[in-house]
């Protein structure tokens, strides 16, 4: 089980995204001993309905996107990793029970080994949970679990620059964006360097779309800044004849840089949304269909996903959103 935590509320999609995009890259990044325990030459797959099935009931705090992972060892064994992404910028009291408790919910349902590991990505240097467990009259129970304090990278970032590994990419990401959060200009300075750095890496064309997707959605700019960003952005591309970002068209990258809208990343947001309502209660109401299916904020769109994925119910949710 490897829960992500982001110390953004908005930070939860793109992580989710990139890491199903990388979940080997993943693996060697943060947790190279789980990585080498893995057949790589067998294809791992991604259970989220099951898992979203096994957690829903589970009263252990708020959990905004879950990935669960059947991998096969080096010995042959099925194994099932558990991917919980949480995105939080404080420390959570509950948060080791509920690795605790997803685990053996897991187990019990399928009866194989779970493997649980811990990212943590909030600001608390001290906030370091890797266990939980509780004894009475001789009987034990307990649950360690490997855990990644992000934050302890934030002294290495020279070293992340010359690793080509996407979650290099992803971190410098993450703390260039919480560092500008007050600083849209050095938000713009930073975007423009991670990006062109993608070309520098000698990434594909695929791998810099969707490092790109994720540099673009964390680090969002006011619409006057975006357009800059995005000619600057066209300058290079043409200069060096490599236009991958700016003529993915296939990303809906929307050229008309007078509204700074991305078109394509619009529709992977309205689609966020969808998918947490039919992973939360089952089933997207035709109305939430319909009113998702004209939404042109992307701010908007984040913020109603946060709401559905913490609510306990359908009643809550409508309570809470307002639609126009």
């Amino acid at each position: 089980m490897t829960t992500i935590k982001i110390s953004n509320d908005d930070y939860d999609s793109p992580w989710k995204d990139i890491l199903e995009a990388y979940f080997r890259e993943f693996m060697k990044f943060f947790f190279p001993v789980a990585h080498d325990g893995i057949d790589w030459s067998r294809k791992y797959e991604f259970l989220d309905k099951e898992f979203q099935k096994i957690v829903q009931d589970a009263e252990t705090g708020r959990r905004l996107a879950d990935k669960l992972v059947k991998v096969w060892s080096i010995d042959g064994e099925e194994v099932w990793v558990l991917v919980h992404i949480e995105v939080q910028g404080h420390r959570e009291k509950d948060f080791a029970k509920r690795m605790y408790t997803y685990n053996y919910r897991i187990f019990d349902r399928y009866d194989r080994p779970v493997v649980s590991l811990a990212l943590l990505t909030d600001d608390n240097p001290a906030w370091r949970p890797d266990s939980y467990g509780y004894e009475l009259w001789g009987c034990r129970a307990l649950l360690e679990f490997p855990m990644f304090k992000l934050i302890d990278m934030a002294k290495q970032l020279s070293t992340l620059e010359e690793n080509k590994n996407p979650f290099a990419v992803c971190t410098l990401a993450h703390f260039k964006a919480m560092e500008t959060t007050h600083s849209p200009v050095d938000r713009k300075k930073w975007k423009y360097n991670l990006t062109i750095g993608l070309y520098k890496r000698g990434y594909s064309r695929e791998d810099i779309i969707k490092l790109f997707s994720f540099i673009d959605w964390i680090m969002s700019l006011p619409d006057e800044l975006e357009a800059n960003f995005l000619e600057e952005i066209y300058r290079y591309e043409e200069e060096y004849k490599m236009p991958y970002v700016t003529s993915a068209e296939r990303m809906g990258i929307q050229k008309g840089i007078q509204q700074g809208l991305q078109q394509g990343l619009l529709q992977e947001a309205r689609e966020m949304v969808l998918d947490a309502f039919d992973a939360k209660f089952g089933r997207v109401p035709s109305y939430v269909q319909e009113k998702v299916g004209v939404m042109t904020d992307r701010e908007k769109l984040k913020h109603i996903h946060r709401i559905v994925v913490r609510a306990k119910s359908l009643e809550e949710v409508e309570r809470e959103i307002t639609w126009n």
